[in-house]
């Protein structure tokens, strides 16, 4: 079962791709993960990538989407995959897709958490992020996920770790450059989820984002095989 994960940032789709990796055990791979991994491991492809991001350059689809092909190739994708994190416009969703087809490769699902872009950078800005596992949810603004004090201070309500938030979380131009190329419907990320949904071979499944955890998660499971 491969699976291809949209959502705003503040939307939770790293959550819920966690939760569909427990329960069906796929790995969840992250976009980033694949840069970092290359360009550690000194790949030719690394190499190339590395030289752009260096320059402070974008990475070329031409680069990028044979290190995510690489990847979705590795023994522990044989049962299937979450990609989470690409493509984030048109041309690199019409990209990917015929690279897949032409690796053989099936995208069975295409999970959209659909999310107002107000309610999305409400999210974001009151997010806290554990130390210990990102995907713990904590959020000061949610009653139902709100951090737990613990000694005086403000620790994560599920393992109890240290909390952080990420510089760009509380900054304005840079929420709503990342929400621009999100929710741009022409070129941007939400162009990219249009073409999917005109494709006849994957399955989209559209969940609103506004529910709880559980909810959004209990949507997306009864559509998966």
């Amino acid at each position: 079962m491969n699976i291809l994960v949209f959502g705003p940032n503040g939307s939770g789709k790293g959550t819920q791709g966690a939760i569909i990796q427990k329960k069906y055990d796929l790995p969840h791979i992250e976009s980033g993960a694949i840069f970092r991994k290359n360009i550690g491991g000194g790949t030719e492809l690394g190499k190339q990538a590395k030289e752009y991001i260096d320059r402070g350059d974008l990475v070329p689809d031409n680069i990028t989407i044979p290190m995510i092909l690489d990847r979705l190739k590795e023994k522990d994708c044989t049962k299937g995959w979450i990609l989470d994190g690409f493509p984030r416009n048109k041309v690199q969703a019409e990209t990917l897709a015929a690279a897949l087809k032409d690796a053989g490769i099936n995208l069975d699902y295409v999970v959209e958490i659909v999310l107002k872009r107000e309610v999305a950078k409400i999210r974001i800005t009151g997010r806290r992020l554990c130390v210990n596992d990102n995907n713990h949810p904590n959020h000061i603004a949610f009653e139902a996920i709100k951090p737990v004090e613990k000694d005086g201070k403000i620790v994560c309500r599920v393992c109890g770790g240290e909390l952080k938030t990420r510089a760009d979380d509380q900054d304005d131009t840079a929420i709503d450059k990342r929400h621009d190329i999100y929710y741009d419907d022409v070129t941007g990320t939400m162009a990219a989820v249009n073409y999917f949904k005109s494709l006849t071979g994957p399955k989209v499944l559209s969940v609103d984002g506004e529910a709880s955890i559980q909810d959004v998660s209990e949507a997306i499971m009864k559509e998966l095989a």
